[in-house]
């Protein structure tokens, strides 16, 4: 990737074990969300849910500026302003 310039010529190999763990462990709860929702019959309808899930999962811990983790009512306000729905 260096060669072809799609790489910055000083990047480094960083190995770290422990970073792929964290990120299976962030999403071990989308996981268990998705599993009985197996079986979609269309891409779109599988990414669209996937994006809910994901961005739910976000204001939950906290991760969306401006919406606290315990916040329903800015949850709500905000999922009606990205998704265009009824929260």
């Amino acid at each position: 990737m260096k060669n072809d310039k799609r790489l910055w010529r000083f990047a480094k190999l960083h190995q770290v074990k422990y970073l792929n763990n964290i990120v299976e462990q962030d999403h071990r709860r989308i996981k268990r969300l998705v599993r009985p929702g197996l079986g979609f019959k269309r891409f779109r309808t599988a990414w669209r849910t996937l994006v809910g899930y994901e961005s739910l999962a976000m204001m939950s811990k906290g991760q969306v500026k401006g919406i606290g983790g315990n916040d329903i009512v800015a949850q709500a306000a905000f999922v009606n302003a990205l998704f265009d729905v009824a929260a």
